[in-house]
């Protein structure tokens, strides 16, 4: 985890697949990102620098630097690069 991020309550960080079997597969997040109350992140994905993860979202694949994604599973409802949620 990077530096300046905020946490909610209720996160849960970890493996997709728990067998105890190698290889770990753990999500990286980046600097100061903000992941949502009951927020999920799981398995090998990476959070780029900036990304908002909403509460309750479920992360199982990459979140673009400076994105804010929601639902289960997340999407993106807003890039990096515009204000309105288009792509």
């Amino acid at each position: 985890m990077g530096s300046n991020c905020t946490v909610l309550q209720g996160v849960t960080v970890g493996e997709k697949f728990a067998d105890g079997r190698p290889p770990h597969d753990y999500p990286q997040i980046g600097n100061r990102v903000v992941i949502g109350a009951g927020a999920i992140l799981l398995g090998n994905v990476v959070v780029g620098d900036g990304a908002s993860i909403a509460a309750n979202a479920v992360v199982v694949d990459n979140v673009p630097p400076g994105c804010v994604v929601a639902g289960s599973p997340a999407r993106i409802i807003r890039s990096a690069n515009t204000s309105d949620g288009s792509r």
